[in-house]
């Protein structure tokens, strides 16, 4: 008798187009797991609206490029589950019975929650920010999700969303299990300008999909080691960007090595350290480019795709719902509404 796989759920929040940080941070093990478990991939829209509620047009477009960045890094879909979170109504349904036992001093004091909010210069919370954690809470558990990819930051909102687990589950019946952070010792790839964080509004980042001449004048202007002045100075190479990405995306570590060995002794210039970086990440972005060049040809097929996911994901909300209902004993019927 076959054991079925656990489930994981991970995804992105569609603001803009995904980027070197999120392959490294995610996307690369994403691909890998799929082939291991019974993976959901969430395009969180709901969640984008909690800081763009006022630009809701972007999303119809962010929403493709999400779904085509996850496929040209080699998400597949005939094996992975990739849906759209705001096409499964469940998820906003359960959010909502989530919320009745969450107290708002728990939220307030979420870290994550607390740093995004300063990050964004957020003086008030509106409600769906301030509740998002509960939602996400809703997107790992309408799928009865095992695991959880996340980096160090988000492992507060999974520790909320197991609490939430164990206080439904004490209430009315056993119906989730305890979902588990999984953290990947992934270092965090910094901005080109040396950055802690790539983002779309600092113009650090390196997409997915850049092409080869936007990725060349992109690393030509990446940040290095502040110091050297001259070629044949001694440089750091430690929180240098451009060796960063060297050990991220160089296959060849013995190039890598005898760069560092030549630029900590004044022996190799900027110039050739970052003509090398550029032939690596265009080497390594060629295959992603593509298949996203496939997809993007085939629009009626990416639609066939999402819509795929979306109905498989819709059908596994349904029945999880219909476990919480029958649990919290709130499964009534009222049959003569359906006659009229």
């Amino acid at each position: 008798m076959s054991i079925a796989p656990k489930r994981i759920l991970t995804g992105d929040r569609p603001t803009g187009p995904l980027h070197l940080g999120h392959y490294v941070g995610s996307l690369a093990n994403r691909v890998k797991l799929q082939h291991a478990y019974d993976e959901f991939v969430i395009i969180a829209d709901v969640q984008a609206l909690s800081t763009n509620f006022d630009r809701p047009e972007r999303l119809r477009h962010d929403v493709r490029q999400v779904a085509l960045d996850n496929l040209a890094v080699g998400l597949d879909p005939n094996i992975a589950t990739l849906f759209v979170q705001s096409l499964i109504p469940e998820i906003a349904e359960l959010t909502i019975f989530y919320a009745m036992f969450v107290s708002v001093n728990v939220l307030r004091h979420n870290p994550t929650v607390k740093t995004e909010a300063a990050e964004h210069g957020y003086k008030e919370l509106t409600y769906g920010f301030l509740g998002y954690p509960v939602s996400q809470a809703a997107d790992i558990t309408f799928c009865r999700a095992h695991l959880v990819p996340v980096g160090d930051d988000q492992v507060p909102h999974v520790e909320l969303t197991r609490k939430i687990v164990r206080r439904f589950n004490e209430l009315y019946a056993p119906v989730f299990p305890e979902p588990e952070a999984m953290v990947g010792e992934v270092p965090r790839l910094v901005g080109l300008d040396g950055n802690a964080k790539m983002s779309k509004s600092l113009d650090n980042a390196i997409y997915l999909s850049d092409d080869a001449a936007t990725v060349q004048a992109k690393v030509r202007r990446m940040y290095t080691d502040p110091t050297r002045l001259h070629a044949s100075d001694p440089g750091h190479v430690e929180g240098n960007p451009v060796f960063q990405y060297h050990d991220a995306f160089n296959p060849d570590r013995a190039e890598v090595d005898d760069l560092k060995a030549r630029y900590r002794a004044g022996r190799v210039g900027d110039v050739e350290v970052k003509q090398r970086l550029v032939r690596v990440l265009n080497d390594f972005l060629a295959p992603i480019r593509e298949r996203r060049a496939f997809y993007e040809a085939r629009p009626a097929l990416v639609d066939e795709i999402i819509a795929a996911g979306t109905a498989r994901a819709r059908a596994v909300a349904q029945e999880t719902m219909r476990q919480v209902r029958a649990a919290m004993q709130i499964d009534y019927h009222l049959p003569e509404l359906g006659r009229r």
